[in-house]
């Protein structure tokens, strides 16, 4: 269905061009990013050793469809801004496709046992497709931050190794 590539400059104008607002950035970015989002801000961002960022291509037409990263800053892996880019193909599957692939990425070429992530707390959808996968909500671990005149909640989701082959085995 979709393969990960690694994202380049040549992507930065599509990838811009599917961020509409500062709340969607926000949604998708979390602060890393300031609104409007620019090359500079891109440049940077492709620049750290700590991240795996990718394009997603769907196979069936070749079309850049998405991003998302891999993001070793911490401790644990952490799944980041992960983005249908297309909104007619959101809502279809394909993150829950997108996080296999990071997962499957993860777990087989590197010793953690144990990925996380963070989501708004009003992203319904999200959640659910993480949870699909295999993620929980690790309880104590929720932040917030103000976005225009509003807090918005996130919580941390977690998975490990050991549960994700278990499910992947049973429902893949």
């Amino acid at each position: 269905m979709i393969e990960l590539e690694p994202f380049l400059e040549e992507d930065f104008d599509r990838f811009i061009s599917w961020i509409e607002s500062e709340e969607q950035l926000i949604q998708f970015a979390g602060p890393i990013f300031s609104y409007p989002l620019s090359r500079d801000q891109l440049t940077a961002y492709i620049g750290s050793d700590k991240r795996r960022v990718y394009r997603v291509r769907l196979i069936s037409s070749g079309d850049i469809i998405g991003h998302c990263e891999l993001n070793f800053q911490n401790s644990i892996p952490r799944l980041s801004r992960i983005l249908i880019g297309l909104k007619q193909l959101r809502n279809k599957g394909i993150g829950r496709h997108i996080v296999t692939q990071l997962l499957n990425n993860i777990f087989s070429s590197t010793k953690f046992d144990r990925v996380d992530l963070s989501v708004f707390d009003w992203n319904l959808n999200a959640i659910a497709s993480y949870s699909k996968v295999g993620f929980q909500i690790n309880k104590g671990l929720e932040t917030s931050m103000v976005v225009g005149d509003k807090t918005w909640s996130a919580y941390n989701m977690v998975i490990s190794k050991e549960d994700y082959f278990s499910i992947c085995n049973s429902d893949f």
